[in-house]
């Protein structure tokens, strides 16, 4: 591939419909992503964080090595027999029975991508011979995120703030159509809503805002809560969100893991993140707004974006709950995302997510008490 092609290792449409061989340096491209935080994680690489490591290898080798039916895409039988790992050791590690080194992980993961690319050299150029392939990278993105906010390393850029923004009513399609290549499946499905008038934050609600919620008592009124919110608060004993270890005259915040972690102080114009919807319900409230709808962040992303609507500095919380888009029809494994109760929908990206899975329509499903990840939220007038 040509230097002036490289740009498209980075570009949400572009890896959507990759061929074999942009999908072949972006799958190096993440692997090499992968092994860069290695350093970070070494001292803390306990048995549970190795095996995190192993699934890097793991879900290519079942769903494309050890799988024959691998060139049949969504068709594929999820139940198929399997080839054997090229690890013996493997799924005694799974299972918590011994541990592997750091060098036997990287032997892994070494063996199993140089098989993948191979395969991937011989792919049918189709949507199903490529769809085990494109859902690998997504896979191991996915995973490079997720040990990038375990690390708490980065954070999002402070922003200036700027005024909320109307946006004028309109008939909205949500999700995605067949035929544009790699459609997540979460984004499956289209659904025509009308939308009505409505006014939106520019940007995620920031560590100054939520602050002033927190000094406000916001984490002792019930009547800010709702009823699986305020047990959640009782339960946990929280008054601030995860990593913030002071809120009042200025927030403070835990970085690094394990021997890298230390104390930073955040910038008050700075995304708040690992926000619970439990908390971005309660702020709203005491705000006197509300969370957005899914169709409102959707249409406010695709049509305000050069009149200052900022996304992707936290995955951001909307109201209702997680569940697959109408029309979706039955999507058989492998899945990364997929609807459970209890769980609400996130959008767009964080300052973590790789460039190239920064796509406007990216919806996916988290527990509505879950922490653990960069997300955060906005609100809209009520």
């Amino acid at each position: 591939m040509s230097l002036a092609r490289s740009a498209a290792l980075d570009d949400p449409e572009a890896i959507r419909r990759a061929g074999r061989e942009l999908l072949a340096l972006a799958l190096m491209d993440a692997r090499n992503a992968l092994l860069a935080l290695l350093p970070a994680l070494e001292p803390a690489a306990d048995g549970a964080l190795r095996c995190r490591l192993l699934a890097a290898g793991a879900w290519p080798e079942w769903w494309i090595s050890r799988h024959l039916q691998r060139h049949r895409g969504d068709a594929a039988a999820s139940a198929a027999p399997r080839l054997p790992s090229l690890e013996p050791r493997l799924d005694a590690w799974l299972e918590g029975r011994g541990q592997p080194s750091l060098d036997d992980v990287r032997g892994y993961l070494a063996a199993t991508l140089e098989l993948t690319l191979d395969l991937l050299a011989t792919a049918p150029e189709t949507d199903a011979g490529l769809h085990a392939y494109r859902q690998a990278l997504r896979h191991e993105d996915r995973l490079v995120e997720g040990l990038r906010e375990t690390l708490r390393d980065g954070a999002p850029p402070p922003r200036p703030e700027r005024p909320p923004l109307r946006v004028p009513g309109r008939r909205w399609v949500l999700g995605t159509p067949a035929g544009a290549g790699f459609v997540p499946e979460a984004e499956c499905g289209q659904e025509a809503v009308a939308v009505p008038d409505f006014e939106i934050d520019a940007q995620a609600v920031n560590w100054a805002r939520f602050a002033e919620f927190a000094d406000d008592g916001g984490y002792d009124r019930r009547e800010l809560w709702s009823e699986a919110g305020w047990r959640w608060c009782a339960d946990s004993g929280r008054r601030a969100p995860a990593f913030v270890e002071q809120l009042a005259g200025g927030v403070v915040v835990q970085r690094g893991l394990g021997p890298r972690a230390r104390l930073e102080k955040a910038p008050p114009q700075q995304a708040a993140a690992h926000v619970t919807r439990h908390e971005a319900e309660a702020w709203c409230r005491w705000a006197g707004r509300r969370l957005p709808t899914e169709p409102e962040w959707a249409l406010a992303a695709a049509t305000r974006h050069r009149l200052g609507f900022a996304w992707g500095d936290v995955h951001e919380w909307v109201a209702g709950r997680a569940r697959w888009l109408d029309g979706a029809g039955a999507l058989p494994p492998p899945l990364l995302d997929e609807p459970q109760p209890g769980q609400g929908v996130l959008r767009g990206a964080s300052w973590a997510t790789p460039p190239r899975w920064r796509h406007a329509g990216a919806r996916r499903f988290a527990v509505v008490a879950d922490d653990s990840r960069c997300s955060g939220f906005r609100s809209c007038a009520m």
